[in-house]
């Protein structure tokens, strides 16, 4: 698997981030929907990565920086042929990866409390996140889940 920096630019990231933003809309009420749009993505707050098998997009994962201390996990995604394969689990790493290499002493998100994502709240458990109130601009919604994690500062080997 091959994670890199996308610009945005793909037909195929383009693609899968609409789909992603239907499906929110889809499962819960708009004013309890928080992932970005493709312009929202493009904030220089914001870096996304996709993640690409044999040469086929296999999910995507961003992250904003809140305050030079914390950052947010936004547009987790996989796509549809890749569900189940590590694809999730392999950005969240990575993410997690980046957000010590900037000196983040804390990463959180907030996702849905449908029934849908409890596998991505599954997934964010077993990398040691807990719930936690709101945080950022976010307010208390009976449909969003908020979770966070104190980082560990990366140590580059010398």
């Amino acid at each position: 698997m091959e994670i890199r920096i996308d610009d945005l630019s793909g037909n195929e990231i383009q693609a899968l981030l609409q789909q992603h933003l239907n499906n929110m809309h889809e499962i819960s009420p708009a004013e309890s929907v928080h992932a970005l749009d493709l312009s929202g993505l493009k904030s220089p707050d914001v870096t996304l990565w996709s993640a690409w098998v044999d040469g086929e997009l296999a999910g995507c994962g961003a992250l904003k920086q809140i305050s030079p201390s914390h950052g947010e996990i936004k547009s987790m995604r996989t796509s549809e042929n890749f569900l189940r394969r590590g694809v999730a689990a392999n950005l969240l790493a990575h993410i997690l990866q980046e957000s010590r290499r900037r000196q983040y002493s804390r990463l959180s998100l907030e996702t849905g409390t449908e029934t849908e994502f409890e596998p991505a709240r599954r997934l964010y458990q077993r990398f040691g996140f807990e719930n936690c109130s709101p945080f950022a601009e976010y307010v208390e919604d009976p449909n969003s889940a908020f979770f966070t994690r104190a980082l560990q500062q990366f140590s580059p080997a010398l």
